[in-house]
């Protein structure tokens, strides 16, 4: 399977790369600017220093797969091994070196992604959690996360996280991630067609699927992102659904398995 089956054609890498590259410039300046990473963030267990950590990793991670991917194995049979436990194992390992030394890992790591999902041609796949991947897809995906643990870093300080354009290519991923919500879940996906109508931090409206689908859901493109990176519940949520099968999709959200 290629790209999770997720068609993420929309999100052009010439505007979403440095966008991704951004995202991590706007979390480095807030993190950068506090001296002590111990405190706890929403995650539980986790600090504002195995946040960063859990980013550090990632990052790593996609530079094995795109510059050798024959050495991604071995981050696979590491996964497989310490099962549900490992995301948890890689930020506590993270998060117990220097602060400077992580903020200089992690620094190191955004620019040799940038780098790497930069010079590789958009149809070239390389192997990833799952599924084999493309820069198509993996761009959106950092984005993305690095955008919804640093979410989690701002609630952690008590700082607004003010929305940006950027949102848009996390929200075109978690319209594309539907049928992935409903998989999660181990519920059948809806035939019926959704239409998703969110409104851009500048107020401009985003909209996908057609105009006269029965299944609606409408809100702040801000909200929309904060419910499928479940870091909001829906009840704190400005969205409504129309139909019963919009209504189940935004209880379930997800753009991750």
């Amino acid at each position: 399977m290629l790209d999770y089956g997720l068609d993420l054609s929309d999100v052009k890498r010439d505007i979403a790369l440095p966008d991704l590259e951004l995202e991590g410039d706007e979390l480095d300046a807030l993190v950068s600017a506090q001296d002590d990473w111990s405190a706890p963030t929403p995650a539980v267990g986790w600090t504002i220093a195995h946040q960063i950590a859990h980013l550090a990793v990632a990052d790593a991670n996609v530079v094995i797969a795109i510059r050798t991917p024959e050495a991604f194995d071995a981050v696979l049979k590491h996964a497989e091994a310490v099962g549900s436990r490992a995301a948890d194992l890689d930020a506590d390992a993270g998060a117990a070196k220097p602060r400077a030394v992580l903020l200089d890992e992690w620094r190191a790591g955004r620019a040799e992604v940038a780098a790497a999902l930069r010079d590789i041609p958009l149809d070239h796949g390389f192997p990833w959690f799952g599924s084999e991947l493309t820069a198509t897809l993996m761009v959106p995906l950092r984005l993305m996360e690095t955008w919804a643990h640093g979410q989690d870093v701002f609630d952690a300080l008590g700082v607004p996280h003010p929305p940006t354009g950027r949102l848009r290519h996390v929200a075109a991923l978690g319209v594309a991630g539907l049928e992935l919500s409903f998989y999660a879940a181990q519920l059948p996906t809806p035939a019926a067609p959704f239409r998703v109508e969110l409104k851009g931090p500048d107020g401009e409206t985003w909209a996908w699927g057609p105009e006269d689908a029965v299944q609606r859901v409408q809100g702040s493109a801000f909200d929309f992102c904060l419910r499928v990176t479940q870091r909001r519940p829906l009840a704190e949520t400005d969205l409504t659904a129309v139909g019963a099968d919009a209504r189940k999709w935004l209880e379930i959200a997800r753009v991750f398995l």
